[in-house]
């Protein structure tokens, strides 16, 4: 078989399943009796081993196999939770976290778990947990078998086959122990098939065991053939054999995993491997059939590269412009046929292209979900509790923004940790409970999803923030007098502020801000800051749901085409010239209320007047950036308008105030305004 092509699948799913199980682990320190968590982790780590095993990333399959072995001991009560335990497993999840980008970026995924996997032997063998239930045996702990391992023993007794369970114990002055082993399956796999093995085989292969092991085999021998057999391998002591009953085993494995789906035939085949080649050292022919076992209906969801779905994105912003065109033209020639037919092609296109932005959609939790284990660690590096709550992961969001999205996330919740959150005495002084909450809230709002960081640490001193501007230069005293509370907060965006006594490496409250603040808005998105002195901060993300196709409004400036994006809109109006006022040099409207300062467009973007004669009326389009408005002046509005969004290339992306350019039906290129740059 041609494992190369299901390495996209192998690594897609490796991911999926390394998420999942740092955040049950996350959960699991907060709720260490819950079996439920336990078992989710044990899932995903079992079908995380049997992928690896069978692309051949044996260290991978080491490891994880290793920590299933501990958290099978969990779910059966034979071990009890502690920190020290989780701080292992965490280790051994960001090794194979390391092992996957490994592969993913094109390496071999090999790396040295040696001294993570003696730490998890030594605590599945009680030498540094002390919580270890009393009355544990080996004989129980070999007697419990996965859902597949119980499915191959259950149908290998149907077709006439014996299922053992065979201990064999070495001399004690045995020196190749792991030669011995060697012989032993030898001996074994010419009279049947081996199921499992306990220790693993690479712990055997590794000498890591006393001078014990067990096999689970199926055969059609008797029992005493059997033992004569490996009884003639030197150093061989003693050999048990046990028929083992699979009824009874039936109640434990249920009590132990429900069985999980199997999602396609690929991972079947994955799983069916992983029983069958990683827990024996060679294939024996004298076996039973397998099955692949498969349960509920057919699966109804496939994996697309996100390439494939660029490329057809492409193609149907092509068909947009080119649907554009065929409204101009069918307006123009005024037929009622082809009126009639492009009006159908129309809402087509338009449910064609909510199909395909909903297929870019992805839940916002594949970036939160590796949060909570980044928060824990940090935490407990700078000595500080701190509670971490996600609420709306599955607000979804363009697969575009959220591979941009995640950094800026990650410096705000440090940032957050670092200078938010108080250490516990301080804490305690103050009246709040040791352990800080910061609470991650993700929602949809119209055409924008928000994301939200929340913390109740200190809050942000408005008068540190003030001092600090003032002596750098960011604000003059003058100005400073006339910003609003939120304006001020705002000052930390600005590039190389900090308020921070100790900059440190974790992070600078100011310190790399200014970049956060500037990819937010490369997305078309802004970030608001609230914050209350001794209560705690507030930093609100607006992003845009997607970023290929916009709504926008067309309007003209002498002859030139300008569009402006509705998300950004309040809303349009003509006004007479007299309405203008003049504030601070400032040209301003009183719009119901309240002020708001005129933006002329032609001014800003230097276009020629082609007609010196002052009209009496003036267009405004009235836009905001969080709290602030502004009103753009235009010539005249065209339209409403859907319009693919074209970047400008690599020398022209630093325009001031344009963020792309769109081909409209007529074939003209229209800019498109940034009006987040306008704003101020």
């Amino acid at each position: 078989m041609e494992l190369s092509q299901y390495l996209d699948i192998f690594l897609e799913e490796s991911k999926e399943h390394i998420e999942t199980i740092n955040n049950q682990l996350v959960e699991l320190e907060r709720n260490p009796e819950s079996v439920n968590i336990v078992n989710e982790i044990f899932r995903s780590a079992h079908t995380l081993k049997g992928m690896s095993a069978t692309m051949g990333y044996e260290d991978l399959a080491s490891l994880t196999h290793q920590m299933e072995n501990v958290l099978d001991m969990i779910r059966n009560d034979k071990l009890a939770v502690s920190s020290t335990l989780l701080d292992v497993i965490f280790q051994s999840v960001e090794y194979l976290e390391a092992m996957v980008f490994s592969i993913a970026d094109g390496g071999d995924g090999k790396k040295d778990v040696s001294d993570v996997v003696a730490l998890l032997v030594k605590i599945e063998k009680g030498e540094e947990v002390a919580d270890l239930h009393q009355g544990f045996s080996k004989t129980e702990e070999n007697h419990t078998y996965d859902s597949y391992e119980l499915t191959i023993l259950q149908q290998s007794e149907e077709q006439g086959y014996h299922p053992y369970e065979i201990t064999i114990t070495l001399r004690n002055d045995c020196l190749l122990k792991a030669a011995r082993v060697f012989m032993v399956f030898e001996v074994v796999e010419q009279v049947g098939e081996v199921i499992r093995s306990h220790p693993s085989v690479d712990q055997l292969e590794e000498e890591n065991f006393d001078h014990t092991f067990t096999i689970t085999m199926v055969t059609k021998e008797e029992q005493q053939v059997i033992k004569d057999r490996i009884m003639k391998v030197s150093e061989v002591e003693t050999v048990m054999i046990q028929t083992i009953q699979t009824s009874n085993l039936t109640t434990t494995v249920e009590q132990k995993e429900k069985t999980t789906d199997v999602e396609n035939l690929e991972q079947a085949k994955m799983q069916a491997a992983v029983a069958t080649d990683i827990e024996r050292p060679k294939k024996a022919d004298n076996k039973p059939e397998g099955k692949v076992i498969s349960k509920g209906s057919q699966n109804k969801t496939i994996r697309v590269s996100i390439d494939r779905l660029d490329g057809l994105m492409n193609l149907f912003e092509e068909l947009v412009i080119d649907r554009g065109r065929l409204e101009q033209i069918s307006k123009e020639l005024n037929q009622s046929e082809l009126m009639e037919t492009v009006e159908r092609m129309s809402r087509i296109s338009n449910d064609l292209q909510d199909i395909i932005l909903n297929m870019r959609m992805v839940p916002i939790e594949t970036v939160f979900n590796r949060f909570p284990r980044m928060v824990r660690q940090l935490a407990r590096d700078l000595g500080k509790k701190v509670e971490i709550d996600i609420i709306g992961a599955e607000t979804e969001l363009d697969r575009t923004v959220m591979d941009e999205i995640g950094d800026p996330l990650v410096h705000l919740l440090r940032n957050a940790i670092d200078h938010g959150i108080e250490l516990p005495e301080e804490r305690k002084k103050l009246g709040k409970d040791e352990e800080g909450t910061i609470t991650l809230k993700a929602f949809h709002s119209g055409n924008h999803v928000f994301i939200e960081i929340v913390d109740n640490g200190g809050g942000i001193s408005k008068q540190r923030v003030l001092d600090k501007a003032i002596s750098r230069g960011i604000v003059s005293q003058q100005v400073a007098e006339t910003l609003t509370d939120q304006e001020i907060f705002g000052l930390i965006l600005s590039s190389g502020f900090s308020t921070a006594e100790v900059i440190s490496d974790i992070s600078g409250r100011g310190v790399g801000l200014d970049v956060v603040k500037n990819t937010i808005e490369s997305l078309g998105g802004n970030i608001t800051i609230d914050s209350k002195e001794g209560k705690g901060t507030t930093f609100s993300i607006q992003l845009p749901l997607t970023l290929s196709i916009i709504s926008v409004l067309l309007t003209e400036i002498e002859k030139e085409k300008y569009a402006i994006p509705l998300s950004s809109i309040i809303e349009t109006a003509i006004i007479k010239k007299e309405e203008i006022l003049t504030a601070h040099g400032q040209e301003v409207i009183d719009f119901r209320g309240k002020i708001v300062p005129i933006v002329s467009l032609q001014k800003v973007f230097q276009v020629n007047q082609l007609d010196e004669k002052e009209p009496e009326l003036c267009s405004i389009v009235l836009v905001k950036k969080g709290e602030k408005m502004a009103a753009l002046v235009v010539d005249s509005f065209i339209g409403q308008q859907e319009v693919v969004l074209k970047g400008l290339g690599q020398y022209l992306n630093a325009t001031f105030a344009i963020s792309g350019a769109t081909i409209l039906g007529d074939g003209q290129v229209a800019l498109i305004i940034d009006c987040n740059s306008l704003i101020k």
